[in-house]
């Protein structure tokens, strides 16, 4: 199989590195795909601070972002991406994968 990367935008990263500044040093953002959520699956976020042997870690700027193994296959080719817009401030992925999502944005089914 193809590995297509994932990627972190410039806005992602600038809020990521907001949030991580509160938490102390070494802190980073993991994003799992876990089951559930209105489409099959959903997106979770979690600042943590250490990293797991299966973990990739995409690094941008002065912020790393962990995706675990089983994760990434569900996000291959993904952008994490952070809007604020009318409806709120978020983390989305933008994932090619997804055939279905929900108006959420944090739902998605393959």
């Amino acid at each position: 199989m193809e590995h297509k990367t994932i990627t972190v935008s410039d806005r992602a990263a600038k809020r990521i590195a907001e949030i991580v500044a509160t938490e102390g040093s070494g802190a980073m953002l993991r994003v799992s795909v876990e089951g559930g959520g209105c489409s099959g699956f959903s997106y979770k976020f979690d600042l943590v601070q250490a990293r797991e042997a299966d973990d990739l870690a995409i690094e941008k700027g002065s912020v790393t972002v962990l995706i675990d193994a089983i994760s990434q296959t569900y996000m291959a080719g993904s952008e994490i991406d952070f809007a604020d817009d009318l409806i709120g401030a978020a983390f989305k992925v933008n994932n090619p994968n997804a055939t279905a999502s929900c108006g959420c944005g944090t739902s998605f089914s393959i």
